[in-house]
C-alpha cells in the first residue's frame, strides 16, 4: 500500500472513541511503520463517541476524496428507551427527564414513523460539533449557556422498526449526510407523546460499504508492527 500517494482505508470504529482518535491512532501506526514524517489523514463522517460502525479513512492525495464520500447515503441501526430524555440524547449524560411511556403500541410507532420519512427540517443537539459565532455549541452547553439552533434539511429514505419492547425501540435508518440520529430520536420521543434517548447506535453503511469490509484498529495496529518487525531483522 502507498499511503502517501493516497489509501481508502474502512474500519470499523470502537466504542467510546472519537473520531479524532480514531484517525489520530491510524496515522500514528502508518507512520511508525513506514517512517513518514508528515501523513495526511482524514475521515469521512464523524460519529460520536458512544457510536461505533462504518467510518470511511482516508491517507495521502485521497483526502481529497473525502467530499464525495461525505455526501453518500447512510445506514444505521438505533436503539432508543423511550420515556427518558438526556441533555445529549444519548448515554453521555444521566437522564434529566422522565415522561409515561406506557401508552405506546406498535400501532402507534406506525403511524408517527412516517412524517419522519422524506425531506425533514431538523434541528441539531446542543451537544454537538455545530458552530455558532465560531464557537462548537457543545462547549456552550457544558458552559449551562442557552443558545439557537437553527434547524437544517435532511433526506431520510427509509426507517425500519426492527424491535419493540416497551421501553425499547430499535430501527434500522437510512438517512443523508448531516442527520443527527440523536436528534432524530429526541423528535420521535415527542411525536409519541413521550421523550426518547440513543442507548445505541451503529454504523452499518455508507454508500456501498458495510461493516463486512471494514477493519478493527487493533488487527490493522499488529500487521504494520509485525511488518515493521520483519523490516528490521531484515535490515
Amino acid at each position: 500500500m502507498d499511503f502517501e500517494s493516497g489509501e481508502i482505508l474502512y474500519f470499523n470504529k470502537p466504542y467510546t472513541w472519537t473520531s479524532f482518535r480514531l484517525v489520530g491512532r491510524i496515522r500514528w501506526i502508518i507512520s511508525k511503520a513506514f517512517g513518514i514524517k508528515k501523513l495526511k489523514v482524514g475521515h469521512a463522517g464523524a460519529l460520536d463517541p458512544l457510536a461505533t460502525g462504518v467510518m470511511i479513512i482516508c491517507t495521502g492525495k485521497a483526502t481529497k476524496k473525502i467530499e464525495s464520500f461525505q455526501y453518500q447515503t447512510k445506514e444505521y441501526i438505533a436503539t432508543l428507551q423511550l420515556g427518558a430524555t438526556t441533555p445529549s440524547f444519548d448515554m453521555e449524560h444521566e437522564v434529566d427527564q422522565t415522561f409515561p411511556y406506557e401508552h405506546i403500541t406498535k400501532e402507534m410507532i406506525n403511524e408517527v414513523l412516517p412524517q419522519f420519512i422524506g425531506e425533514i427540517m431538523q434541528t441539531p443537539p446542543l451537544f454537538s460539533a455545530v458552530k455558532i459565532d465560531g464557537k462548537r455549541a457543545y462547549k456552550y452547553a457544558r458552559n449551562g449557556e442557552t443558545v439557537n439552533l437553527k434547524s437544517k434539511p435532511l433526506v431520510i429514505d427509509e426507517i425500519e422498526v426492527l424491535n419493540f419492547d416497551l421501553p425499547k425501540l430499535e430501527l434500522r435508518i437510512v438517512c443523508s449526510k448531516g442527520t443527527y440520529i440523536r436528534a432524530l430520536a429526541r423528535d420521535i420521543g415527542t411525536a409519541l407523546n413521550s421523550g426518547a434517548y440513543l442507548t445505541a447506535l451503529k454504523r452499518t453503511k455508507i454508500g456501498n460499504v458495510t461493516l463486512n469490509d471494514c477493519l478493527n484498529i487493533e488487527d490493522f495496529e499488529e500487521k504494520y508492527k509485525t511488518q515493521n518487525s520483519q523490516e528490521q531483522d531484515n535490515s
